[in-house]
Parts: C-alpha cells; sequence; structure tokens
C-alpha cells in the first residue's frame, strides 16, 4: 500500500487545508521548526476559523495516534516539511522535504556554529575575542583593509577588541567594523541590530556610513537604515548573563525570542494575547517551564506535542 499522499489538484477545500494542518504539525514535531516557521503558522492560522479548525483538528488527531507519532521521534535528522498522508492512522510514514538551517544554505558550511541553547567563546586572533550566541553561524571572510573579516549569517555575536588589529563583520547589507572597541551584533530574520558597548564602532550599510559612541544602536534591514538612537544596553547584553530581558515587548515577539534557546516550540495561536505588552526577565535554566508561567500569568490554554512542542491557545 502507497502510504504517501500529495493533495489532488481536486481536493476538496477542506481536505486541502486537512493536509496543509497535518504538513504544519510533522514540521513543528520534526525538531526542525524555526522562528520564522511559528510566525509562519500564526498567520496560516490566522487566515480564517476554518484554517484554525483544521489545525485544532490535526492536534487531535496526532494524540489519537500518538503511540505512531513518538516513533517519529527518533534521530533529528528529519527534513523540514512532511507531507502526511491519510494512511498516517494505519503507518507512521513520512516524506522528507528539505532541511532548516539557520542561515539558509550557506549556513552549513559556517565556520562557527552554535546550536539551540548554546553559547561559545572563540578566540580569533591576539587580541580579539568573540561570543557567540544561541543559534549562531558565522564565517571568516577578507575584509579587504588588511583586519580580521568575518560574515554573520545568522544569530548574534558580541565581538570584544583589545589590540590595534580592526574587525570587520559582514551582516545583511552592512559591514560593522572596529579596533578596541566592544560591541554586539545581532541578525534575525534579516534585521540586522549594531549595539556599540564600549570605543568607537563604524557601520557601512545601503552607501551611508554611521558612528556609534558606547551605548547606540543602529538597526537595518533590506528595505530601510533606521536613524542611531539611544540602546537599551543592559536587554541587548543580558543573553551574556544567561539572562533574558524584555520591556514593553508583546508576548509573541517574546515567545520568538525564548523559542532560539528552548529546545522545541512554544507557538502562540491567540492573536489578541500575542499582542499583549510585557515586562519580564527569565533565566536561561528557567526556560524548560516557561510554557507554564506563560498558562498562569496570561490564561492561556497548554497542548502539548511530540517533540517538545506546546501549543498555547
Amino acid at each position: 500500500m502507497n502510504i504517501f499522499s500529495i493533495a489532488s489538484p481536486v481536493a476538496t477545500p477542506q481536505a486541502r487545508l486537512a493536509g496543509e494542518a497535518r504538513d504544519w504539525l510533522i514540521l513543528l514535531t520534526s525538531g526542525r521548526a524555526t522562528v520564522a516557521d511559528a510566525r509562519a503558522l500564526r498567520q496560516w492560522c490566522g487566515q480564517s476559523p476554518e484554517h484554525a479548525r483544521a489545525f485544532e483538528q490535526a492536534k487531535a488527531l496526532w494524540h489519537q495516534l500518538q503511540p505512531a507519532a513518538a516513533a517519529l521521534q527518533g534521530p533529528r535528522q528529519f527534513g523540514r516539511r512532511a507531507l502526511l498522508g491519510g494512511a498516517i492512522a494505519a503507518s507512521a510514514g513520512f516524506l522528507l522535504i528539505r532541511a532548516t538551517v539557520p542561515g539558509g544554505f550557506s549556513g552549513l558550511g559556517a565556520d562557527y556554529i552554535t546550536e539551540v541553547g548554546e553559547q561559545r567563546r572563540v578566540d580569533l586572533a591576539e587580541g580579539i575575542s568573540l561570543e557567540l550566541n544561541t543559534q549562531t553561524r558565522l564565517s571568516r571572510r577578507p575584509s579587504g583593509d588588511g583586519g580580521e573579516g568575518l560574515e554573520l549569517l545568522s544569530g548574534e555575536i558580541e565581538v570584544q577588541g583589545r589590540g590595534a588589529q580592526a574587525v570587520s563583520i559582514q551582516a545583511g547589507s552592512g559591514w560593522i567594523s572596529a579596533a578596541q572597541a566592544r560591541f554586539n551584533v545581532r541578525y534575525i530574520d534579516q534585521r540586522v541590530c549594531a549595539t556599540c558597548l564600549e570605543g568607537v564602532v563604524q557601520v557601512d550599510v545601503q552607501g551611508q556610513r554611521f558612528r556609534l559612541e558606547p551605548g547606540m544602536q543602529l538597526s537595518y534591514d533590506p528595505g530601510r537604515v533606521d536613524t542611531p538612537r539611544t540602546a537599551d544596553v543592559s536587554a541587548a547584553i543580558a543573553w551574556r548573563d544567561q539572562v533574558l530581558v524584555f520591556n514593553d515587548a508583546t508576548l509573541a515577539s517574546v515567545i520568538d525570542e525564548i523559542n532560539r534557546y528552548r529546545p522545541g516550540m512554544l507557538l502562540l495561536l491567540n492573536r489578541e494575547l500575542g499582542q499583549r505588552k510585557v515586562q519580564a526577565r527569565f533565566r536561561l535554566d528557567q526556560l524548560a517551564g516557561v510554557a507554564l508561567l506563560i498558562r498562569d500569568a496570561y490564561g492561556a490554554k497548554c497542548t502539548e506535542l511530540p517533540g517538545g512542542v506546546v501549543v498555547l491557545s
């Protein structure tokens, strides 16, 4: 019996939604889902009540088939998307598509890598050290000025230079460079944020040059370059002390950030709840139980799925 099925062009709307919902569920529990995937699923469920209902029905089916579902949670070498046919009720077969890697396919060949929840120190050269945050992909690149050159493909780093040699980091469409300075660079979802902590940092982006002094921050993405502003430095570098700090952030953005550190996935499907503003401080060693804290603080309903996935609705 063929256990794989791909939706027919003449499938009914209900069958198409059910198939897409099952695809989302397999992705979530594969161990390969990303923060961007969580946002995309929230948008998918928000398209209509029918979309949200289809995902609820997929969750219910998964719980009914939990023994078979558990068989899918073996070594985490699954692909990004698995297409699940109606025969899942009798078999735990799945079809692999492509792997999800922070930084895209270029992240596969990165020189320095950290996984979920991992932080790492790299002594790049004499007088230059790097601290890599969770899910970071970083590669060496020629800088063109004789100094140390790097490309931040995805994630977050803190750079400390105490010698005469400059270090230049490409992040997105810009270059961040300095000598005898300490600064933080974050590159998530195509948005770069550079924060000067000590010394002077230069940012060259989209034909513009900016000078950042201690306590100043500049953000940019492919569509715009913001004006330099005063940074909330304590929040920007709290990760170095194993802490996450959120000031006037939406609950949805808080959960997205937590997902960068926590194995599995927290998925918030309540759009109204996601817009609630949050003042919070979490230690990284508290994140295993953070779903229960959100449930108790905001009255969210928690549904646990295999692979460390918790759906909050």
